[in-house]
């Protein structure tokens, strides 16, 4: 049973990614509208039906502004999330267009609990934990034929744990948010600057490049990296990529032979990556 993984959107406004296999798909997130997000299922050739599951990292906007509208054109799908994501999203002053309160029945929410596995069709996902300013913000990783996904976004930092969840994936969606100097020399009030740049914010570059390092020294095999929830402000993929590969490089590490590494983008869907 093959996995694929596709992003239809990465960034701070709006995030979304798919993992499917021949029976079952299951989304990530839903930070984006819900006609974009029907459009990826048609480019991908999943059907509405086959789409099981929204699984929700968190409740902040870029994640669930498309979530209500979507679920209402997925009546097959559930949504699945920590406990405080659900109560974030449908507590009663989350606003008209995020809260699904009434649109989604209490049937179809989900809670699920960190590194316990649930199977959904033929998809294994297991939630862990991140580091983030929200209720309760969870990593996800799929899996299905000995194939592994990971994402990993809006974390400020990268424990032990993490990597423990995370080392496996085939795919790794690793977020690379914002070049520091970028972030400090920009226009940003100062207190955004310092949500940004705390454990509980968004990973740099450097952050993101340490990160790999320790996942090769956690467990060195090839993977595809891509890149995630670049900021348009703070960051470019051409910095990204550089930043990150230059460090692999000093320790010995290089593209084509340790892993491929790639840019999601906010704006574009990727390629539909078949593992």
């Amino acid at each position: 049973m093959s996995l694929s993984f596709c992003s239809f959107s990465s960034g701070s406004s709006g995030n979304c990614y798919l993992a499917k296999t021949e029976n079952t798909a299951v989304l990530i997130d839903a930070g984006i509208s819900a006609a974009r997000i029907l459009k990826g299922l048609d480019r991908t050739d999943t059907k509405r039906e086959d789409v099981k599951a929204l699984l929700l990292t968190h409740e902040h906007h870029d994640h669930v502004a498309g979530a209500r509208v979507l679920l209402q054109k997925l009546p097959d799908a559930s949504v699945y999330a920590s406990a405080g994501t659900l109560a974030g999203v449908v507590r009663r002053d989350a606003g008209q267009k995020l809260a699904f309160e009434n649109e989604v029945g209490l049937c179809r929410r989900l809670e699920v609990a960190p590194y316990t596995p649930v199977m959904i069709g033929d998809i294994r996902v297991q939630a862990f934990r991140t580091l983030h300013d929200a209720a309760e913000p969870y990593g996800y990783c799929v899996s299905s034929g000995g194939k592994h996904v990971a994402v990993l976004t809006d974390t400020g930092a990268v424990t032990e744990e993490i990597l423990e969840n995370v080392a496996d994936a085939d795919v790794l969606v690793l977020e690379a948010n914002h070049d520091t100097e970028m972030l400090r020399r920009g226009s940003y009030p100062q207190y955004l600057k310092q949500r940004i740049l705390s454990d509980h914010g968004h990973l740099s570059n450097s952050q993101t490049a340490a990160a790999l390092l320790n996942l090769f020294g956690y467990l060195d095999k090839k993977r595809i990296v891509l890149l995630a929830h670049l900021s348009k402000e703070n960051n470019t993929p051409a910095i990204a990529e550089q930043t990150i590969l230059t460090a692999l490089a000093r320790a010995g590490h290089y593209t084509g032979s340790d892993l491929y590494m790639g840019v999601l983008l906010r704006d574009e869907a990727s390629l539909l990556y078949r593992l």
